[in-house]
């Protein structure tokens, strides 16, 4: 399931989130304007690429837990570009029936999705935005995909920072959450300036997006506003925490690496 979109139409004049967040991965699925802008903002915060990175880790380890807990239906919102492993892939390493609905207001998004993810069992696509809940949940192909009335894993990575105040995300989460079935899980994500506060290379950063025109800009909030987009849910433990700090795979990070990684993580259940 997709909404198609014909790649002639991309606009490739001005940088692209998504696509200057693929360079930051070291991918290819980006054009020179991407890759001039996010080599501007590489260039006055480095930090950028360790930060997507373990972005990228957490995202991995955290759709492992939801199917290790059970979740067999995952609704990936803002999914980006896609970056094997993707969503599904990491899913279906634990448990292969795991339905998997990708949602992106992005038609860049959308072809690259129809090329790489629409052959995968159990996957699908919605061209849809997730500022508007009933438009991405009431989505026909969503209800082909996706049954609300069953615990479902929410993913809502590294996507909130890309909406202003204005934009009421703390409003827009809890709109989902009225929408999801008690044993849901809501895995988000979101960029801070809590550990960079002396550095004004992230400031810089921030207006690059803009200075660029890039086709969405950058809020970043504190660990008590990111806190509150979990209203309403219970914290899985170890909570909202740096993204290493979080299920690490390995020993567990030392302030050194911490202090490069500007985003906090964390998973919650609806009761």
């Amino acid at each position: 399931m997709s909404d198609g979109f014909p790649a002639r139409e991309i606009d490739t004049s001005r940088p692209h989130p998504a696509r200057m967040y693929d360079y930051y991965l070291g991918g290819k699925d980006n054009y020179e304007v991407d890759r001039e802008a996010a080599q501007s903002v590489i260039d006055v915060f480095p930090d950028i690429v360790p930060t997507t990175r373990a972005n990228r880790a957490f995202m991995h380890r955290a759709v492992r837990l939801l199917a290790e807990r059970g979740i067999r239906q995952i609704v990936d919102i803002g999914t980006g570009i896609p970056t094997s492993p993707n969503t599904h892939e990491v899913a279906h390493a634990v448990s292969p029936d795991v339905r998997v609905a990708y949602v992106d207001n992005d038609p860049i998004v959308a072809t690259h999705a129809g090329a790489r993810l629409l052959g995968a069992d159990h996957t699908g696509f919605v061209l849809a935005d997730l500022r508007d809940p009933r438009a991405v949940l009431g989505h026909p192909a969503i209800g082909e995909l996706i049954d609300l009335d069953q615990p479902v894993g929410l993913l809502m990575v590294a996507v909130l920072h890309f909406l202003t105040d204005a934009e009421d995300p703390v409003g827009l989460v809890a709109a989902y959450r009225e929408a999801l079935p008690a044993g849901s899980l809501l895995v988000l994500s979101h960029a801070t300036g809590d550990f960079h506060r002396h550095d004004h290379g992230i400031d810089r950063a921030r207006d690059v997006y803009q200075d660029k025109k890039a086709t969405a800009t950058v809020t970043t909030r504190t660990r008590e506003e990111i806190a509150a987009l979990f209203d309403g849910f219970e914290m899985v433990d170890p909570g909202l925490v740096q993204l290493p700090l979080w299920h690490p795979d390995g020993p567990v990070p030392g302030p050194e690496e911490l202090r490069h990684i500007g985003v906090y993580g964390g998973v919650a259940r609806k009761p």
